[in-house]
């Protein structure tokens, strides 16, 4: 397993983390990314520590904290060899503070996290979301209070735009608190916008870009091919894909696809395993959360790393996934003199 240096901290994680989302099914929308119960989880966790991967990422909101209380009796008597990330923001529970990123919330948030995970402290704890509603001085200084209390050791963003995070980052320098070390976002060879303001952002400030879905919600995972029906066992067609279907271009998925199954060919590699270490080789990330419902997913998952795509096959793949940016970017670029783009080759 490879280790990177986790954005501006002295952190070391894993290129692949573990996101447990799969675990428990509390709802419909899980369910359809997974039902894993304590068991197999405990086996899943076992195989992820076997192969050096130790981050295991979750959320409160993840059936509605049973993801965390899966992980923590799974991780029972391993704590001390693993990293665990979790995130808040999102509704959770009932009443008029049931969402966002204030004070009271953040540190109720906290105790229940710490709770359902059975653990003393958080290593990575992440604003699931950007909170419009309260002031971000407020948000930072929770979460530096929580730092200096011990609960948590590094922070992160989640889902930010540019000026959310930049925002964020000014003001914990202006008074001297932790700042986000790392940004968790979606980013995969369906999807590039990342590369657009958040990748030059995190090159700039110096965090660490922690991906999901690196296969698009499954669809770049082997079992979508050009004129044959959709796969009616997705995640997708079950409900259960948090990427809307229309910001998928058709042509380019497709484009992408006949290429992705081209490079697989050639390197002796799956589909997912060519997707997933196309991302790996992008700037600024420092891990990827792959999911597995099952042993042999996350197996196969695990051997994306441990070997690279050549330049050439990642340019082939860069110009089957090529869409035309938006306003302000299409005019920055024409003059990349004057705003150069990540080095990627």
């Amino acid at each position: 397993m490879e280790y990177r240096q986790l954005g501006a901290s002295g952190l070391e994680v894993p290129v692949l983390s573990f996101g447990t989302a799969t675990f428990g099914g509390g709802n419909d929308f899980f369910k359809a990314w997974g039902s894993t119960q304590v068991e197999e989880a405990t086996r899943l966790v076992d195989i992820c520590l076997e192969a050096g991967l130790n981050f295991f990422d979750t959320a409160d909101v993840y059936s509605q904290g049973l993801s965390e209380e899966i992980l923590g009796k799974a991780l029972a008597g391993k704590r001390d060899k693993s990293l665990i990330s979790t995130k808040a923001t999102f509704t959770f529970g009932d009443g008029p503070n049931n969402q966002g990123s204030s004070r009271f919330r953040l540190i109720k948030q906290v105790e229940g996290s710490l709770k359902r995970l059975n653990t003393d402290y958080i290593d990575l704890y992440h604003m699931h979301g950007f909170d419009g509603n309260t002031p971000i001085e407020e948000t930072l200084r929770a979460l530096d209070d929580l730092i200096q209390s011990g609960k948590i050791r590094y922070i992160a963003a989640s889902n930010f735009s540019g000026w959310h995070l930049m925002k964020s980052q000014a003001i914990a320098d202006k008074y001297g608190w932790n700042k986000y070390v790392a940004h968790q976002v979606y980013y995969s060879l369906a999807n590039r916008e990342y590369e657009w303001e958040l990748m030059p952002l995190g090159l700039d400030q110096k965090v660490g870009a922690i991906v999901w879905s690196p296969l698009a919600a499954g669809r770049l995972g082997g079992k979508y091919r050009r004129n044959q029906p959709l796969p009616q066992d997705s995640r997708v067609a079950q409900g259960g894909s948090p990427i809307p279907e229309a910001v998928i271009n058709e042509e380019v998925f497709y484009n992408i696809i006949d290429t992705l199954y081209e490079v697989a060919e050639e390197t002796g590699k799956t589909v997912a395993q060519v997707a997933i270490n196309w991302v790996l080789q992008r700037p600024t990330v420092s891990s990827i959360i792959i999911g597995a419902r099952n042993e042999a997913q996350l197996l196969q998952n695990i051997e994306s790393v441990g070997w690279n795509l050549t330049t050439e096959q990642v340019k082939k793949l860069d110009q089957a996934s090529e869409v035309p940016t938006i306003y302000p970017y299409w005019h920055q670029r024409q003059n990349l003199k004057l705003n150069p783009l990540p080095k990627f080759y």
